[in-house]
Formats: structure tokens, sequence, C-alpha cells
């Protein structure tokens, strides 16, 4: 057998020769695989846009920060709080502009995330996480209103140990640094139960496996509401771990619900 195969392929004449298998190739237009390459193309894409609109919602900020920092500084008493530096007042101005650039851009985010991930599910996976992006708009929002209701609880708790001997004499820079974490905080904790729906609609996660972690669930709720309100008062870590709490207990329900 090896030497008609040697035969074969040695081109003598009036030898048959064997053509080798062609490799296998693409189906055309099949776009189901993507290369290394191809993700972190789409993943820089995505950034840049992202950046983008951040930028662009931040000039916006820019325009509206003053207005936006003396409404924010009205639960101070006279509503007026001390710059330390040179430079403090354009730093807040600064600050204020780009957060109020991510709320606004955050319609924009949401699409570049969706956009990203949505190839790599299933037809039937995107028809149902679709419906729950632009309800990730309207969480995120909600937790920024529940933000600004909490401030003035806050703001009034910590005060309250005040007297004539402390008195209060508010930086400007710790107290925006302290807001700004506030409102996105409690922004995108309201996230919460989308990323946990979601997980549950590509099977990562069950409603049986999250009941089953509850106590580390409320641990870990407690420990993340106390790291991300810096303020050092019991109002917002309070407000926070409740809200995440109530959510989490919400979307247990709903993907029980779901079947899954």
């Amino acid at each position: 057998m090896a030497d008609a195969d040697a035969l074969r392929d040695s081109g003598i004449p009036g030898v048959p020769v064997t053509p080798e298998p062609a490799p296998p190739t693409a189906t055309p237009g099949d776009g189901s695989v993507m290369s290394l390459i191809d993700h972190l193309g789409e993943l820089r894409t995505r950034l840049f846009r992202t950046i983008l609109a951040v930028a662009l919602g931040s000039v916006v900020g820019f325009y509206f920060a003053v207005p936006i920092r003396d409404f924010l500084l009205a639960p101070l008493p006279g509503g007026t709080a001390q710059v330390l530096g040179p430079g403090d007042a354009f730093a807040i101005q600064l600050r204020i502009s780009i957060v109020v650039g991510v709320i606004l851009a955050m319609p924009v985010i949401l699409y570049q995330v969706w956009a990203f991930v949505a190839p790599g599910l299933t037809p039937s996976e995107r028809r149902t996480v679709r419906p729950w992006v632009p309800l990730a708009l309207f969480f995120f929002a909600l937790g920024v209103a529940i933000a600004y209701v909490v401030l003035p609880f806050a703001m009034a708790f910590l005060l309250s140990f005040t007297d004539e001997k402390l008195r209060a004499q508010i930086a400007a820079g710790p107290y925006f640094d302290f807001v700004t974490t506030l409102f996105l905080a409690f922004g995108l904790v309201m996230e919460f139960p989308i990323l946990l729906f979601g997980l549950s609609r590509v099977g990562i996660l069950t409603s049986e496996r999250l009941r089953a972690a509850r106590r580390y669930v409320i641990l870990g709720i407690a420990i993340f509401a106390a790291v991300a309100t810096p303020g050092g008062d019991l109002v917002s870590p309070f407000v926070l771990g409740s809200t995440m709490y109530v959510l989490f207990e919400a979307t247990v329900f709903f993907i029980r619900r779901s079947g899954r």
C-alpha cells in the first residue's frame, strides 16, 4: 500500500495523482465567529463612542455647572461652602461637569454595552434581555433621584453633631466628593436587578441559587453600602442597603416567575 501511494504521488505519467483535500473555509457571510482582533476592535469602537458621549455631556454639564452647584449646596447651612485652595473651585466645577456628563450619556453607554454583548447571545436571549435595556436607564435615573432625596437627611444627621465649639464650616472639595459619589453609587446600584436578570437568562444564575446565597448577599450588600457612601452617616448606607435588598428580593421573584 505504501508503494502504491508513493507511485500515485510521484507524478509519473499514467499514474493518477490523489488530490489533497481542500482546507475547510468559513461559510460566506457567516459572522458568528469573531477573532480576538475583531473583538478588541469592537471593544475599542464602543469605548471611543462612550468616551465621546461622556465628553459631549460634560460640555453641557460645564455650561450649567454653576446653577447645579448652587442647587447641591442648598442642604448646607446658608447654602455655602469654603474653598481651601486656589484651584478648588475649578476642580469642583469640572467634577460636576463630568458627573453630569455621565448621567446625560447614560443612554449611549447602555446602548454601547448592549451592542457589544448582544452578538454573543442567542436570538431568544436577545429578545428576552432587550426590553430591560431602556429600563436600565429608568432605574439609573431613579437611583439619582433617591440620592437627592437622601442627601438632606444625611447632611442633617452629620451636622447634628456640631455645636458652638465644633462649628460647621464645610469644605467644598470633600462635600462635592461626597455628593457626586453618593449620586453615582445610587444610580449604578439601581442597575443591580438588570445584571442579575441578564445572568439568569443566559443560565449563569437561577432563583434557587440566589435564594440559597441570601445570607452572603445580605452581608455583601451591607459591606458595599458602607463603602460606597463615604459620608460616615448612618442614613446613606441604610437607605442604599435597604434599596439593594428590596431590588434583590424583587429580582429573585421575577426570575422565579420567568421559570428560571
